[in-house]
């Protein structure tokens, strides 16, 4: 546990540790016109290979592919931390996302080799746990490295990754792997990543580094549909597919993986947006902000840990998920009351909500991925449902982050011109001077609070005026995920009940009157 839990700390902590950063490194190794590739190398590499590495290790075994995976993302993280300019951190950045695939759909699977999916519940609440620290740690490592030493961002994972080697090489024996025949579906694999990829660069470079009706994105999504077409068509001949469809026919997989996008896309496209909250409105440092966000971390962890001791006890999974959505539901709708005047204290309470959601539905889908699957397709249904997940996060934070984007222009485009109206004529001559309005973004909050006092307010409500239409899609997409829940069959968890104490002391008092 300890090995799979830090190689999942790895992968988790590099999702929110780079984008505190960005600015600070862009400042230093310049190459601001490829700013989002650094974000989107490794979300293409580790969405991509989620579910290679499945199928990979149901062919070849799961210990040396997750050693593989760690020491993959060992030395992206150190020639990360070496990069001298953008394009070498864009590679790098790739390179962690190949490992970070692996790190996230592993984990799952190997306790799902070893423990019953009754008992499962238990475990895999403790990886909950390690999401929700990582969501908190990341922008607060991030933040207080980008004050400091940047690099250090990446160097921090070479410890961590070796302490994760040398744990899993020593005390991880799994089930005795036997070999079989098998081939792997090359050309499958290669028509996923390269549709996903499609969709991934359309998503991410609409409305940014080209219109979103220009012929480069249109080409993308007509590239990443054809593409996404002829995998399922590679898939249903496939000897051995990298994602067997007929797991699509169980209606439990299939609803939980619907689940598991449309969760993903609500989780990762609007909590990226908090932080920045906190630094743009409540002047918080990227350091403070991370400390901020302690409240939704501990919504996190507890109710993760609790919900998956609870699914062991009571042996079903449904109502758990079907819980979590709706309370995330409504956590996403009360941040649409966050203004400028709200007190941090009531933001707390908002943080809370969301983390308890998160913390009932996370692990439970997945369980309920796994206790539909047979033994042999168990790595594929995991990476499946870690698959879904990543993929609708990345949606997540494209689409979202576009309305954002879109919003907060006609906001701003609203008020900045009776900001500058009552700032001094010299005032008004150094902001001028220094650019106007395309001298700042949302991403340089430090930038954002320098500014003279009546601009400063104006950028802070039209950013809280965009964020309210970003958390009301956001509620509007999760009461999607509560529906798709309460469709999903009621079956028990497989394995036997666990054991009371009580029955446990009789059985052991049995066993020594036998001895005797």
């Amino acid at each position: 546990m300890a090995g799979l839990m830090t190689g999942m700390l790895l992968a988790a902590l590099d999702q929110t540790i780079v984008g505190t950063a960005l600015p600070t490194i862009v400042g230093e190794l310049g190459g601001i016109n490829h700013y989002s590739w650094v974000v989107t190398a490794y979300l293409l590499a580790s969405t991509a290979s989620t579910p290679l590495y499945g199928k990979i290790s149901d062919l070849y075994g799961r210990r040396p592919v997750f050693l593989f995976s760690i020491g993959t993302f060992l030395v992206g993280s150190l020639l990360a931390g070496l990069s001298q300019n953008m394009t070498q951190l864009i590679i790098t950045r790739g390179i962690q996302g190949l490992g970070a695939g692996g790190l996230l759909t592993l984990a799952f699977t190997i306790i799902s080799d070893v423990v019953s999916p009754r008992e499962r519940g238990r475990y895999q609440g403790l990886f909950g746990a390690v999401f929700g620290i990582a969501s908190v740690a990341g922008p607060l490592v991030g933040g207080y490295f980008a004050e400091h030493d940047w690099r250090w961002i990446f160097y921090i994972n070479v410890p961590i990754a070796i302490v994760a080697i040398v744990v899993c090489y020593h005390v991880m024996r799994l089930i005795p792997f036997h070999r079989r025949p098998h081939s792997i579906d090359w050309i499958g694999a290669s028509l996923m990543v390269v549709a996903v990829s499609c969709l991934l660069l359309a998503l991410s470079w609409g409305g940014n580094q080209y219109a979103w009706g220009s012929p480069t994105i249109i080409g993308l999504f007509a590239a990443g549909g054809v593409l996404a077409l002829l995998f399922v068509l590679q898939e249903s001949r496939a000897g051995e597919p990298i994602l067997p469809l007929k797991l699509f026919r169980r209606r439990t997989f299939a609803l939980a993986n619907t689940a598991s996008f449309v969760l993903g896309l609500v989780m990762f496209g609007s909590i990226i947006f908090i932080p920045l909250y906190l630094q743009i409105v409540k002047g918080a440092t990227p350091t403070e902000s991370g400390l901020l966000m302690l409240p939704m971390m501990a919504g996190v962890i507890v109710t993760s840990v609790l919900s998956g001791q609870a699914m062991s006890r009571i042996g079903r999974y449904k109502w758990f998920p079907v819980a979590g959505s709706g309370v995330l539901t409504a956590g996403m709708l009360l941040f649409t009351q966050l203004h400028v005047s709200t007190t941090l204290w009531l933001a707390f309470f908002y943080m809370v909500v969301i983390g308890v959601g998160l913390g009932l539905c996370m692990q439970s889908l997945v369980l309920a991925v796994q206790n539909s699957v047979d033994l042999r397709d168990l790595g594929a249904g995991t990476s499946a449902a870690t698959f879904f997940r990543s993929l609708g996060g990345s949606f997540g934070v494209a689409i979202l982050g576009a309305v954002l984007s879109a919003r907060l222009s006609v906001e701003l485009a609203e008020r900045l011109p009776g900001a500058v109206s009552r700032l001094t004529p010299d005032q008004a001559a150094r902001f001028e001077a220094s650019g106007g309005a395309s001298n700042f973004s949302i991403n340089q909050p430090s930038v954002i609070r320098a500014l003279p006092a009546p601009l400063r307010e104006a950028i802070q409500f039209a950013f809280v005026d965009a964020l309210h239409r970003v958390f009301l899609i956001s509620g509007i997409v999760a009461i999607v995920a509560v529906l798709v829940t309460l469709a999903l069959p009621d079956h028990k968890l497989h394995g036997p009940e666990p054991i009371s104490e009580e029955d446990s002391a009789t059985s052991a008092e049995a066993r020594a009157q036998t001895l005797l």
